[in-house]
């Protein structure tokens, strides 16, 4: 099987490498000419010191030659970036093979999720070939082999199938999970709870503040994802409280490491520099709270954290407004 992964960023490079020790060939796009080049020359790659390409794994910068020929289509590029590069492919030609998104958040302005947004430039025809691998899981640890579950979903239950197949190796789990939306939200939103839990470690505060955090941000995440029609019970689970535990409790996760700058001072953009790599939670951050205003869902953390990134205000502001809210009875 060829399979065209489109991005080299370290986790597509994780799951590229992945599916290469499957003895699937593997050509990888990017847009960064010098990365190629250097992963080509077989040199580790920046973010995953130690890791070199495996046999079967090309990189080039061409779309077209990474898209021929293939039997499945992966993508982890950025979500800003995510409609212009399948517009690109749409310019090529029409995919006729299952695409595989791995990115995670909300498109600005028009408030879709990614397969939405593939579907909006695809066509309803490719509908059943979209689905989404999901779940807690860092590229540093899965391309070391350790042990890792996540979720594969799809609108069509035979992508869905395919899906986990493809993806599944003894230390690599993947599950299947119908609910296509609700796996497509749990990711999207755990980030800007993540940059929030990042706030709180950057101002000292201890694992009771984490605690609540990650709790009370689960309860924004299920409510906006049910407004949507996701199913409660998948933000339970691995792409819901899996991956919220993972991304805020440790400060491996670049979004909670980026809330962990902004307490200790930095601008948004000094941080982000300072991490090297998008902060995807700072961009879907301004997609939930359109979402949330348009639906009347109350979502104070994401909002306390849109407002430190993009309205300046400090740290322990957000802060003592949230911890002033009306206490209402606890519903879950």
């Amino acid at each position: 099987m060829k399979i065209a992964y489109l991005g080299a960023g370290a986790w597509g490079f994780c799951l590229a490498s992945l599916l290469a020790s499957k003895g699937y060939e593997i050509v990888s796009w990017t847009r960064n000419a010098a990365l190629a080049r250097q992963l080509n020359e077989n040199n580790e790659h920046p973010h995953l010191q130690g890791h070199r390409r495996l046999d079967g794994m090309l990189f080039t910068t061409d779309l077209a030659e990474a898209l021929s020929d293939a039997d499945l289509i992966v993508e982890a590029v950025t979500t800003a970036g995510f409609r212009s590069v399948l517009e690109s492919i749409s310019q090529i030609n029409t995919p006729h093979c299952p695409i595989v998104i791995t990115s995670k958040g909300i498109e600005q302005n028009s408030g879709l999720i990614l397969p939405e947004v593939a579907i909006e430039i695809f066509g309803e025809d490719v509908r059943s070939l979209i689905g989404i691998l999901s779940g807690p899981s860092y590229a540093q640890e899965v391309i070391k082999g350790l042990p890792t579950s996540v979720v594969g979903t799809a609108y069509d239950s035979n992508t869905m199938l395919a899906i986990c197949e493809a993806f599944t190796t003894k230390t690599f789990r993947v599950y299947p999970n119908s609910d296509i939306k609700g796996v497509a939200y749990g990711g999207a939103l755990k980030n800007i709870i993540a940059i929030a839990c990042g706030i709180s470690e950057g101002l000292g505060f201890g694992y009771s503040s984490k605690a609540a955090l990650m709790t009370r941000g689960l309860h924004e995440i299920r409510k906006l994802a049910l407004a949507k029609g996701s199913k409660s019970e998948t933000l339970s689970g691995l792409s819901g409280m899996g991956d919220v535990c993972l991304t805020c409790g440790s400060l491996i996760s670049r979004n909670s490491r980026f809330g962990y700058l902004l307490a200790q001072g930095m601008t948004p953009k000094e941080a982000e520099k300072k991490i090297e790599m998008v902060v995807e939670g700072a961009y879907t951050c301004m997609s939930a709270l359109q979402i949330s205003r348009e639906l009347n869902v109350s979502m104070p953390i994401t909002e306390m954290v849109y407002k430190i990134i993009y309205e300046e205000m400090p740290p322990m502001e957000a802060v003592t407004r949230l911890m002033q809210r009306t206490i209402k009875e606890e519903h879950l």
